[in-house]
């Protein structure tokens, strides 16, 4: 199957999801998606922005997550992102990131994540991961959390131009899983999020556990909201079929 590589280039054939095309693939955002990494981050990132001697709030900071590091402390120090400030900052959140956030292991996964990912592998869905850490973070963090085995290609901030809302990223996911971007599914915790997928021409499932409100993410139209990662696994297991038993008759696609 060819994969679409431009935005907007879609078949003309209706609407996925409820009662229309099979959902072939799962890309999951990471932060406040499948780890609970909000508390120890906004953390970080108030501890890094007061040694560059700027008070932050932990709201601010959970404001910031989910964001390029350029992108978030340019904001928590109200300076450009290539400002000496911001990048000396950025280099001690990645420097401290092991010690502060790392260290807990599974116990950052959100409930459910490990069994709902083996799951959706054995109703044959493809999974990726596509974040706005850099791919290294990225594989650090599954790694330590037990499920990098479960998830297919990481596609980092690093290794895009745009990075989100801009759908290159979800976009390079799909091409290296293979699937077309509208038999795919994007779950993440924020509008930009969201607003990604549709874009992308994939299925926005958003996650209410994380960063954005019900009401925010609710307002991306198309969104289906999940309050569990359970949640999650229904949505996308409910539009994709079992595979047939050995033997079964196949029922044509039309």
């Amino acid at each position: 199957m060819r994969v679409s590589a431009e935005v907007g280039e879609r078949p003309a054939r209706g609407v996925r999801g409820a009662g229309g095309e099979t959902i072939r693939a799962a890309v999951f955002d990471l932060d406040g998606t499948l780890a609970n990494t909000l508390p120890p981050i906004s953390k970080l990132l108030v501890k890094v922005a007061s040694e560059q001697g700027c008070s932050v709030t932990a709201r601010q900071a959970a404001a910031a997550i989910g964001r390029p590091p350029g992108q978030a402390f340019g904001r928590l120090l109200g300076r450009p992102e290539e400002d000496g400030r911001v990048q000396a900052a950025i280099s001690r959140y990645r420097e401290l990131f092991s010690y502060e956030v790392l260290c807990q292991g599974p116990q950052l996964l959100f409930p459910g994540v490990t069994a709902g990912l083996s799951a959706l592998r054995a109703h044959g869905v493809e999974l990726a991961v596509a974040t706005s850490k850099t791919t290294r973070s990225a594989e650090a963090l599954l790694d330590v959390m037990g499920i990098r085995d479960l998830v297919g290609p990481v596609i980092g901030q690093d290794v895009v131009r745009r990075g989100k809302p801009h759908p290159e990223m979800v976009l390079r996911a799909a091409g290296r899983l293979g699937v077309a971007p509208w038999e795919s599914a994007y779950v993440g915790d924020t509008v930009g999020d969201m607003r990604m997928a549709v874009t992308a021409r994939m299925e926005p499932v958003a996650v209410t556990y994380g960063i954005g409100t019900f009401g925010e993410l609710a307002a991306v139209a198309g969104t289906r909201m999940c309050s569990s990662f359970k949640d999650v696994v229904s949505v996308i297991a409910a539009a994709r079929p079992r595979p047939a038993a050995a033997g079964a008759p196949q029922q044509r696609r039309r």
